[in-house]
């Protein structure tokens, strides 16, 4: 995982968790149901296939 600000993984967390709260399938296996914790853990693994664009 490169490195994100604050605000980036706040963002990216925030996207993830609203997709998964809405039906999307998990990227990693996880015993909780928390979007965000779910989020949080697939962003620390590397698995999300998101790129932040700065400029």
């Amino acid at each position: 995982m490169s490195r994100y600000t604050r605000y980036e993984r706040a963002r990216i967390i925030g996207a993830r968790a609203l997709q998964i709260s809405m039906g999307a399938p998990p990227l990693v296996q996880m015993e909780t149901n928390d979007p965000v914790q779910i989020a949080r853990h697939e962003l620390e693994e590397g698995v999300l296939p998101i790129t932040v664009r700065r400029g």
